[in-house]
Formats: structure tokens, sequence, C-alpha cells
């Protein structure tokens, strides 16, 4: 199928503004539905991307996110929730957005019209063979993420992409292509809406998977998870107790001898 824009493609809902509250809920309903439909039609080449990523993750490579406006931002998001969901370092899993910091709070559209600044962050971050850089964007055309890639292959590092159109330029430069089509959105073009739905599903499904092959979860567990609020502290006694069937206090003292979940759980060898 040649390359054509379904993300800028006119949205099966009209008049919007003549519809009520709950009418706008269900075809919003309806469309985010649509998107969990695309992402389970692509699992088998997710599945193929990380496989590539535990592979050179467990080579000591790093995983790196480029994009632009909400794919970006999806991207740092992902990737700032590892350390305190999976107990891994700050630079295993990295986002990096058109536009640095700023851009995660406000837009700074013109960022994306780059066709350099891609490689020179990553090039900034001593980016190397060993590492896995993902571009996600929604049209699979956006110049900053495109041209990222392409110096990634360049440069032998391997690259993957996640859009939502098929046969997209990012699709065609990156070794571990993903294309979720979700088609039309409600709001004609608003791809904040189910194609970041779909974006979010997959990077969700891809440091997951990745970090339950690394180790990082035990049974359903979080073991490696940081304990840094009395929330997390009252999660990690539970899933002590849990593992262990020991009582709560109980839990509560093994944690505070041992200092954190795997180690409590590897000194009681439980299998």
């Amino acid at each position: 199928m040649a390359f054509e824009k379904i993300t800028e493609s006119e949205s099966h809902h009209s008049d919007l503004e003549k519809k009520t509250i709950i009418e706008l809920l269900d075809g919003m309903h309806q469309e985010d539905k649509n998107a969990v439909n695309a992402v389970g039609m692509i699992k088998d080449k997710t599945a193929k991307l990380i496989s590539k990523v535990v592979e050179l993750l467990k080579s000591g490579g790093r995983l790196f996110y480029i994009g632009a406006g909400t794919s970006g931002r999806l991207g740092v998001l992902d990737a700032t929730e590892c350390p305190p969901t999976f107990g891994t370092p700050e630079w295993k899993v990295n986002g990096i957005i058109a536009g640095g910091t700023d851009a995660l709070y406000q837009s700074v559209e013109h960022a994306e019209d780059s066709t350099t600044q891609a490689w020179e962050d990553l090039y900034k971050r001593n980016i190397n063979k060993r590492d896995f850089v993902i571009g996600i964007a929604a049209s699979g055309t956006t110049p900053y993420v495109v041209e990222g890639i392409k110096r990634c292959n360049n440069n032998g590092i391997i690259t993957g992409s996640i859009s939502c159109n098929y046969e997209t330029p990012l699709a065609k430069f990156s070794k571990f292509p993903i294309e979720v089509v979700v088609g039309p959105e409600f709001i004609t073009g608003s791809t904040r809406m189910k194609a970041g739905t779909a974006q979010k599903m997959i990077l969700n499904m891809i440091t997951t998977s990745a970090m339950v092959k690394l180790g990082h979860i035990k049974g359903n567990k979080m073991i490696d998870m940081q304990t840094n609020n009395n929330k997390l502290k009252e999660r990690a006694i539970r899933i002590i107790s849990e593992t262990l069937s020991v009582s709560k206090n109980e839990a509560m003292e093994l944690f505070e001898e041992h200092g954190s979940i795997r180690s409590v759980i590897e000194r009681n060898k439980v299998k």
C-alpha cells in the first residue's frame, strides 16, 4: 500500500458542536476502541522490535526515543517512568523531544522541522552502536524524527519507529518499523487523540515486556521499584508480605533490614 496520510483524513464524525456531551463521549470512546484493535493487529512487529531492544539492553546498551510534540512527550513520559517502576538507572531509557525541555510544557512547533537537531541531541548523549533508537511520529514524516533515524542508520545504530500511517518515510528508514494505523481522528488531524493513545500503548508494551525479560519483575510484582514515598513503601511491604506469605509486620521488618524488595526476596530464596 502506497504512503497515504490517513492521520490527516476527514473525521467520520461531523457537526461536533451540535452534539450533546454524551454523544461526544460515545464518539471518542468508539474511536479509542478502534485504536486498541489497531494495536492488537501489529503485535508480531512489536514483538520483533522488543526482542532486539532486550538483546541490546542485556549487552549494556541504552534505549532512546526521539519525537516531536505529543509523540515526543509520550516518549519522555515512558522513559521517565522506567527508573521508579523498574529500578533501572537513569541512563538506561531516554526520551528526547524536539525543542528540548521547554517543549514538554509548551508548543515549540518549529523544532520538528529541523533536519539536523535530532542527531545533535543524540550525539550529545554519546550515542553508539550498542544503543537502540526509536523514532515516534504519528504522521511518519516529521523531519526531526525521520532525519534522526537516517543519521542513526548511517552510523550503524539499530533503529525502530512508531507511526500511524502506511508506508511512511519513517518506517522506510527504520530497521524495526511499527505502523499502527488507527484511522481518521475524532477531530480531523488531532493526533493527540487516538494516535497518541495507540503510541502510548505500544510504548507501554515495549518497556514493560523488555523489563520483564530483563528480570525486573517476579511473578507480577515490581521487585526493583523505587520506594521514595510512603505509598511506595507500603506497596513494597505488601509485595513482600504476599510473596513470602508473612504478616505485614514481618514484611516491614524484613524491608527495613534489607532495604529493597529484591534483597528480601532473594535472601529468602523465593523461587
